[in-house]
């Protein structure tokens, strides 16, 4: 039975309404020894607070698609077939643009949201260069099957979710699909492929997004195994101008960074509360030495790039939750490098799915115009200033003590970098 299917979720619900009703039934009822009916009493009490514990679980799990199955709730699930060492391109000198086309078998995705605005499709996809082998969820804009669109390519977002978190959140938790048709129906947005490959691959272990020999190439299973899926089965436009990324916490550091780290596979990325230094988050992989917390952090990117990336960057997050990751990154970005960081109020949400959710149009809205330009061939504006909406950087430290130049710079600890997801 799955962990987020309805038939497992109607079960909990069933067992905790028999649970409650049964003390009212049977606790005068009892016969026996006096201790046998208190032992017995005790289990019906055990009983409903158990069921009662599960049923929160599964509807807060549905809710923000946390756990994907059992093998993610359990920490059983391994996705990594192997991890070759991919050298510093993540290729491991495949010329992976002329691999032969794979076509993918797509079935129609089950979960909460999955059937709304024309439904979600999920296939199996064999990672050939990063040996992941996990799910992808795509969806399609309502464009796609028109007949007056039948020779357009489409631009792609790659959606990326937070630690723990399920490939199926974008479009369960966020509504990212059924927020976005009727403004694309609209031409308000522009008609995005969605895609959200599975992120979590080792159990009990976020991948940072990173290559990492040995352990896992999440870096090359999301920026070059997937995109080569998606341009092998659907009408989509090459890399790098109609390619971006985006994501939300540990999902938002990752877009950021692989956005700047490859500019030649990604135009742009969206950033919801997302973090510099793979230190932010604590159970990350990127973060067991100096240097390959510093390969993986987006401001020393940034920072030391010889040749700035021709990407645009859009970061928003609260006082000590991304705002100032995300004004580290203007304060080092440059031509053609464009940052537009955004300040929310504390009272927007907090850490959760209430404070990312209502960001989807307005962030798709921007990413639309960075989009059309880019392959217009204009160039974008000028980098915004540290905060075009909102009020000027809040006061104080963020992080748990941990400094933004600390947390940019990878020389934060982990004492004072703990965070909460």
């Amino acid at each position: 039975m799955s962990l987020t299917g309805t038939a497992f979720l109607y079960t909990t619900v069933a067992l905790a309404a028999v649970a409650l009703a049964l003390p009212f039934l049977l606790w005068t009822r009892l016969r026996g020894p006096r201790p046998l009916r208190a032992a017995v009493r005790a289990l019906m009490l055990l009983f409903t607070q158990a069921t009662a514990v599960t049923l929160v679980f599964v509807l807060v799990n549905n809710a923000n698609n946390l756990y994907d199955d059992w093998a993610d709730l359990l920490g059983t699930g391994d996705h990594v077939r192997k991890a070759a060492d991919l050298g510093a391109d993540g290729t491991g000198g495949i010329a992976y643009r002329k691999l032969p086309k794979v076509r993918q078998d797509f079935g129609r995705a089950d979960g909460p949201g999955m059937h709304a605005a024309g439904g979600v499709r999920v296939t199996r996809l064999k990672g050939r260069v990063s040996g992941v082998d996990a799910e992808v969820y795509v969806w399609l804009p309502p464009q796609y099957d028109d007949p007056a669109y039948r020779d357009r390519k489409f631009p792609v977002v790659e959606l990326l979710s937070g630690y723990p978190g399920s490939a199926k959140a974008w479009f369960g938790s966020m509504h990212v699909h059924e927020q976005l048709e009727p403004l694309m129906r609209a031409g308000r947005v522009a008609p995005f492929i969605l895609v959200s490959p599975r992120t979590n691959l080792i159990a009990k272990a976020d991948t940072g997004c990173a290559n990492i020999p040995g352990t896992v190439n999440a870096d090359s299973w999301l920026s070059i195994d997937v995109p080569k899926m998606v341009t092998d089965n659907f009408r989509a436009l090459p890399a790098p101008d109609g390619w971006a990324a985006a994501g939300y916490s540990a999902g938002a550091h990752c877009a950021a960074k692989l956005a700047v780290a490859h500019p030649d596979r990604y135009r742009a990325a969206i950033s919801l509360s997302g973090y510099n230094d793979p230190i932010g988050e604590r159970d990350s992989l990127a973060d067991q030495s100096v240097a390959l917390r510093r390969a993986n952090n987006p401001y020393v990117l940034l920072r030391e790039a010889r040749t700035p990336p021709r990407v645009a960057l859009y970061l928003s997050g609260e006082a000590g939750d991304g705002y100032e990751a995300a004004v580290a990154l203007a304060q080092v970005a440059k031509a053609p490098t464009t940052v537009r960081p955004v300040f929310l109020p504390r009272s927007a949400g907090g850490h959760t799915m209430a404070l990312w959710r209502p960001q989807v149009p307005t962030a798709f809205r921007w990413l639309t115009e960075v989009l059309d330009g880019r392959a217009a061939g204009s160039h974008p504006g000028p980098r915004s200033p540290a905060a075009p909406h909102g009020p000027a950087t809040p006061p104080g430290r963020s992080n748990a003590g941990s400094t933004p130049a600390e947390l940019a710079s990878g020389t934060s600890s982990r004492a004072g970098a703990g965070r909460t997801r």
